[in-house]
């Protein structure tokens, strides 16, 4: 075999792969059918040997869980529904033995409604202070009865809930009183960050957990912390021009609530915050990624200015469409509108907690499992971080939840199935449901499709050919091949073929219906058997 390339990248997030750890669905160590951070502790050496190199934890600090963490009642503390303080030090500490790093949610667009601030300005008149900290409002029209504007939730429904108040004119009883905003669901309030409580608030809390170890934050609705200072209404008559379906967060193109400039200047103080821990391209560097569904690749660059944040997820790539020149055009286009940003490679990801599993997206079944391995071995050629999401490495569709085990807010408040399909706790072992989830037969919190059994770790250990031997390959070939932060990458389409070259290594995949003779060079590994041509719906990387 050929001498691999070696060269080590600047700092370690530049080209880590990240594993999205979905808290709830997991690991559960305690048997109530919910994950936990004991159970994310008992499966570290499971990461370490799939080969990657940090974590990504989403929120485990107390909270109602009305939207399953992201409604935060408390940052400074875990939810008895994960564990404790403590376990969350043994996660750090074990993590850190086993060679991974530790990526923690941090959410500050918005509190939980029952976060003390919150309460306290539900128990204050309006124009005090502790209304100050949130977006409270007059209603429109002669009673106040109408929302202050007219923007819409992502959830479904108005972004505004009116309050009730003490009646001063009778000094007994309550009436109709204020507005408050709330871009997701009733339960999560919006700060306002025109408040410069606000801000302090967050850098006690990026101190806090920067001083128990972790090694970065990833920023929920980094896009949206502030807005237009006037609240003016949106312009709702012009739908942004989505042809994949797929945009989560941005269907208007007036978007008084997203993208505001003054965002910036948050991310210049915490990156000064985080500079403090440790120095760029240092071991003890700490990092932070935007969660940012950005308009366009030039304006998601903006957040990964050097004196910004390090990284910002790069969304085109996971809503292209399955096509040759829709990859070509996200890798020239991610490249080149980050070219200019000191020390930011692109992000790859494909899927989340918030969308559709990729391989049901690219058809379901065999057709998508086939198309998903291709497209991931592309993305871990491409220079940059690769994000990946919990299952994917199993294989795992998208699951029809039944309708009365659905859970996401955005399912009562819209009556579409939400988010709850790709959230399905992992099968770890086991021929029926939890699946070696849960201890015992405790089941989980949604529940498992009884035709798993073949998708569990433990059937897929000893499989040469299961999707998880698969992704330990792929994971160990960019170790060896791809690694290096001055490598140029080209993307091109050739027809149906998608042509990426990077360094010594040609990366192709067939986006056709039919095969295509496979060029001269080493084959380094492949998402499907290869022979003398490459046949559809599979990639292949060349080297020679």
């Amino acid at each position: 075999m050929s001498t691999p390339p070696a060269q080590p990248a600047a700092g370690w997030w530049q080209e880590a792969v990240v594993y999205q750890v979905y808290i709830r669905s997991f690991a559960d160590a305690d048997g109530d059918g919910v994950g936990d951070l004991a159970g994310i502790t008992s499966r570290l050496p499971y990461l370490r040997d799939l080969g990657v190199d940090a974590l990504w934890i989403t929120p485990f600090y107390r909270s109602p869980q009305k939207d399953h963490g992201y409604d935060v009642a408390d940052y400074l503390d875990i939810d008895p529904l994960f564990g404790a303080l403590d376990d969350a030090d043994a996660l750090l500490a074990r993590a850190h033995e086993v060679g991974l790093r530790v990526i923690v949610d941090l959410v500050p667009n918005h509190t939980s409604d029952q976060h003390p601030w919150f309460q306290a300005a539900l128990a204050a008149p309006p124009g005090s202070p502790e209304r100050a900290r949130y977006l409270f409002r007059d209603g429109r029209g002669p009673d106040g009865s109408e929302p202050p504007n007219n923007w819409g939730s992502i959830f479904g429904g108005p972004a505004w809930t009116r309050i009730t108040e003490p009646d001063p004119s009778t000094g007994s009883g309550t009436r109709p009183g204020q507005w408050y905003l709330h871009l997701f669901d009733t339960s999560q309030p919006d700060l306002d960050w025109r408040n410069p409580e606000v801000g302090d608030m967050f850098e006690d809390v990026l101190r806090f957990w920067l001083d128990r170890g972790v090694d970065g934050f990833r920023i929920d609705v980094a896009h949206g912390l502030y807005k237009e200072a006037t609240l003016r209404d949106q312009d709702q008559s012009e739908l942004v021009d989505d042809p994949t379906g797929s945009m989560v967060e941005r269907v208007l193109r007036d978007e008084p609530m997203w993208e505001q400039p003054e965002v910036h200047d948050v991310y210049r103080r915490w990156r000064r915050v985080l500079e403090e821990y440790g120095a760029a391209g240092s071991p003890d560097e700490r990092i932070a990624v935007a969660e940012a569904w950005t308009r366009t690749a030039a304006s998601m660059a903006e957040f990964v200015r050097s004196d910004e944040l390090h990284q910002a997820f790069n969304f085109a790539w996971l809503t292209a469409e399955w096509s040759a020149p829709a990859f070509a055009e996200v890798v020239t286009g991610s490249i080149a509108a980050l070219a200019t940003a000191e020390a930011a490679p692109p992000t790859w990801v494909l899927s989340n907690h918030d969308v559709v599993r990729h391989p049901t997206r690219y058809g379901g079944g065999p057709v998508g499992l086939a198309r998903a391995r291709a497209a991931t071995l592309v993305m871990l050629a491409l220079p940059g971080s690769a994000y990946l999401y919990q299952g994917e490495e199993l294989g795992l569709e998208q699951v029809d939840v039944p309708p009365e085990a659905r859970q996401d807010p955005s399912w009562f408040r819209t009556g579409q199935p939400g988010r709850d399909g790709c959230r399905v706790p992992l099968p770890w072992a086991g021929t029926a449901p939890p699946y070696g989830f849960s201890p015992g037969d405790a089941q989980p919190w949604i529940p498992q499709p009884g035709d798993w059994a073949t998708l569990t770790v433990a059937a897929q250990e000893d499989d040469e050919d299961s999707t998880l031997a698969f992704y330990r390959r792929a994971l160990a070939a960019r170790r060896t091949w791809v690694r290096g932060t001055d490598e140029a990458c080209t993307a091109e389409a050739g027809g149906d073929v998608l042509v990426v070259r990077r360094g010594g290594v040609t990366v192709l995949l067939n986006a056709g219906e039919r095969s295509v003779p496979m060029p001269a060079g080493e084959v380094l590994i492949s998402s499907g058997p290869v022979g003398d041509r490459l046949p559809p719906d599979t990639a292949v990387w060349l080297r020679g």
